[in-house]
Parts: C-alpha cells; structure tokens; sequence
C-alpha cells in the first residue's frame, strides 16, 4: 500500500485520498449548478456521509461552501 500511495503522489501530485475528494467535489459542482436537488442529496449521491462533510470539504477545495457556489450559479443562469 504504501508503495502505491508514494507512487500515486509522485504521479498527481497529491494523495490518492485527496483525489477522491477532488473529484467528488467537481462532480459536486456540476450538479449544484444543473439541479436543483437538496445540498445534502447531492452530498451522498457524490461519496459523502453526511452533508456537513460535504460543506467542509467542499470549501477546503473551493474556497466557497455549497451554497455559495448554488446561488452564484443561479444567478447566472437568470
């Protein structure tokens, strides 16, 4: 395991963890900006247990929390 958590990070860039997370969080922004499901629907529907993970670790890699991002997108859209 470790040899594959060392040559993944060497490769990405990160860990393999905060890949997942990475990902989850764009698949994340893709649905808050096209549905308008409930923060926490989209939280599990991406990987996270609950929605305030979510709001965490969304805003760790965003800078933004969830529903920031959704009303700035609304808005755009209008």
């Amino acid at each position: 395991m470790f040899y594959f958590t060392r040559a993944f990070r060497q490769s990405m860039s990160m860990t393999p963890h905060a890949y997942v997370q990475q990902r989850r969080v764009e698949r994340a922004r893709e649905l808050l900006s096209h549905t308008t499901r409930s923060l926490g629907d989209i939280a599990l529907e991406v990987g996270f247990s609950s929605q305030s993970h979510f709001t965490t670790v969304f805003r760790r890699v965003t800078g933004l929390t969830p529903a920031v991002l959704r009303r700035a997108s609304l808005r755009t859209h209008d």
